[in-house]
């Protein structure tokens, strides 16, 4: 991949480059984050180019941010897939859950913006198809932290390690908020939780603002994200916002040993929720 252009000096931002030979423009493992679970990448693919690869003890959810393609496992076929050409149309995506020890290809039908989730698993679940029907689809807050959210593979959906969600943010909104952490095995309060986000900002030469940072703020870092950056969680709190004039999308992945998300709220901002919500029913 060679490398974008990048003002950035933080080692939690990772940036689009442009496309390698594969098709990649982006490349999380977890050697080159600096924890145990969670793998990230995105693909540009071109119509008719493939991509293939072969699972170890990994599985995969391969989410199709934009664009149609025909993907294909060692026992299933699905022709054709996919609808929004944009993400900021707004509607769940087609995925494919891969399961441990499988493998795919993804021929593109169109032009295609493809990710690839992984973290550690079992092979316990068969590789399926993940329709748009299937992704719940939820309004969650009020005021200016209302976001749409898309469960693509929640805990209650049947996976190993993996937890994806999409969310949209809307102009001049906060999500992830009120802020929250997942950085402790404590359960059943807190679970631990590795996470990437990836984003996009329409229109393409806005920004977003996210901050992450810890309660004795050994990490404290404000981040100015790009469309097409990657950001890293490795703990701490990692609120979001879109500034006035731009909507800000996001596609997280999470793994970690227990596959629960249980989250803390940072004590200080844990009443704005309450507040919101009061004033919405009112």
């Amino acid at each position: 991949m060679k490398k974008r252009k990048s003002e950035t000096t933080s080692q939690l931002i990772v940036p689009s480059q442009e496309a390698n030979e594969e098709g990649a423009v982006l490349r999380i493992t977890p050697e080159s984050a600096g924890w145990k679970y969670v793998g990230f990448e995105v693909y540009s693919l071109k119509k008719g180019q493939s991509l293939r690869q072969e699972l170890g003890d990994i599985e995969a959810c391969l989410v199709l941010l934009t664009g149609r393609a025909d993907i294909t496992t060692k026992a299933e076929k699905w022709l054709d897939i996919g609808q929004r050409m944009n993400v900021f149309e707004k509607i769940p995506p087609y995925s494919v859950y891969v399961s441990a020890h499988d493998e795919y290809t993804v021929e593109a039908t169109t032009d295609l913006e493809l990710a690839v989730c992984t973290a550690p698993g079992k092979g316990t679940y068969p590789s399926r198809l993940i329709s748009p029907d299937e992704v719940g689809v939820e309004i969650r807050g009020a005021g200016n932290i209302e976001r749409q959210i898309h469960n693509i593979l929640p805990e209650q959906k049947k996976a190993d390690s993996l937890l994806v969600v999409e969310v949209f943010t809307p102009e001049g909104n906060w999500s992830s908020y009120p802020p929250h952490k997942h950085d402790q095995q404590n359960l059943p309060h807190e679970s631990y939780l590795e996470e990437t986000y990836f984003h996009k900002v329409n229109p393409a030469h806005g920004f977003a603002i996210q901050r992450v940072y810890t309660d004795d703020r050994s990490l404290d870092e404000t981040l100015i994200i790009k469309d097409g950056d990657a950001a890293l969680v490795p703990k701490g709190y990692h609120p979001v916002s879109a500034p006035p004039g731009y909507e800000v999308y996001y596609l997280n992945v999470m793994a970690g040993p227990v596959r629960t998300w249980k989250f803390h709220n940072d004590p200080d901002h844990e009443w704005v929720m309450e507040n919101k919500l009061a004033l919405k029913k009112d």
